[in-house]
């Protein structure tokens, strides 16, 4: 008789297997682009200011590399966990990053370009 065991993310052989689609997987690298590019300007212009402690303190050592190096950083995360998932987990948890970073970057273009947060505007229309 086999023995069929199952193995952890531990035993597997490291291999970079992308999650989901080609599709959704350029949907996230898009939206980050813009998100960074959002993320950057915040420290450029006078009326809004970023709120992500962590790339406030990246901003504080190295300038505006470090807003990128700490947009590099989210996305690595993003593409080892889902490296390590197995499908279809592995394509819901990049969708899932997709959809919170459309939302990071609408917030952020909307109040960049009106200056005032999508919510915002949304309460003062009622």
């Amino acid at each position: 008789m086999g023995s069929s065991r199952t193995t952890s993310v531990l035993e597997r052989p490291l291999a970079f297997d992308p999650p989901g689609s080609r599709r959704l997987r350029l949907a996230f690298a898009a939206l980050w682009v813009v998100d960074l590019i959002a993320a950057a300007s915040f420290f450029v212009v006078s009326y809004a200011s970023e709120l992500n402690p962590v790339t406030v303190f990246f901003y504080d050592l190295f300038g505006l590399a470090g807003v990128a190096l700490a947009a590099v950083c989210y996305a690595a995360v993003v593409v080892v966990v889902g490296n390590v998932l197995s499908a279809p987990i592995d394509g819901r948890f990049v969708a899932g990053a997709v959809v919170l970073y459309a939302a990071f970057a609408l917030n952020n273009v909307v109040l960049l370009l009106f200056r005032q947060a999508p919510l915002e505007m949304a309460v003062v229309a009622l």
